[in-house]
């Protein structure tokens, strides 16, 4: 009876610390930021959206990871990389909020018509054609392929490299993922990594839930005119972010 009321309690216990993780992973990612509002523009573009979901949410592992670890500690004593990273930061985020204003500015966003043509995005490019025709060799076809793989890579690399800029690039994601969240699960004793499951997981839902959840907006940014409002908001947001991290102290 009384191993049978030990195993119970302990499994109370790894569910408490699971729903813990669980609970402050969403209060701490549920916010407008720089990449929240990444992922949402690429969930509303429907370009790249499984791969920006995947780079965000499983950056964000390992992050919780490299906390409970006890990695922060390290960082702390290493007060020089912390202010590297901030101004690194800084500096991006700033460009891509004058980027984002020049796209608000000149009217460069695009309508979204995926909603009334299923299988078409209109933010999303046509996809390059392959040579057709008979070609000694079969050199008009490799040709083509190769073109396609080359356009697929330029499509994909900036969407990969501005992924990962905006979560390592931020230090507000290391205060709340590697120090925040690495000190309240190693408070969990045993449960340290059962807390830090939940929190990936949160990361996970949170990721994919916006990205795929995006297309719900399609209707209300069926337009230009809402696409610039869209991408003004983001210049707007990120401009204030790279700023205040380079006032920051």
């Amino acid at each position: 009876m009384s191993w049978t009321a030990a195993a119970s309690r302990s499994s109370v216990g790894v569910v408490l610390s699971y729903l813990s993780g669980l609970g402050l992973g969403l209060s701490l990612i549920v916010a407008i930021g720089a990449q929240n509002l990444f992922v949402l523009r690429q969930g509303l573009r429907r370009e790249r959206v499984l791969l920006t979901a995947a780079i965000c949410a499983v950056s964000d592992a390992v992050l919780i990871v490299l906390g409970v670890s006890g990695i922060g500690l390290v960082l702390q004593a290493v007060p020089w990389l912390f202010d590297a990273v901030r101004w690194a930061g800084a500096a991006f985020l700033i460009g891509y909020g004058v980027l984002a204003a020049r796209r608000a500015w000149r009217g460069e966003g695009e309508a979204l018509r995926a909603a009334s043509e299923p299988g078409r995005g209109a933010a999303s490019e046509p996809e390059p054609r392959v040579a057709s025709g008979r070609a000694p060799s079969g050199r008009a076809a490799s040709g083509g392929v190769a073109v396609a793989t080359t356009a697929t890579a330029a499509r994909t690399t900036p969407v990969v490299l501005t992924a990962l800029a905006l979560t390592w690039l931020n230090p507000h994601v290391y205060l709340d993922t590697v120090f925040l969240l690495g000190a309240v699960a190693n408070a969990q004793g045993d449960g340290r990594w059962v807390f830090a499951a939940g929190a990936a997981t949160a990361s996970l839902v949170w990721f994919f839930g916006l990205a795929f959840g995006a297309r719900l907006l399609s209707g209300v940014l069926a337009t230009s005119r809402a696409w610039r409002i869209f991408d003004a908001v983001i210049a707007a947001v990120m401009i204030a972010l790279g700023v205040g991290l380079a006032v920051a102290h």
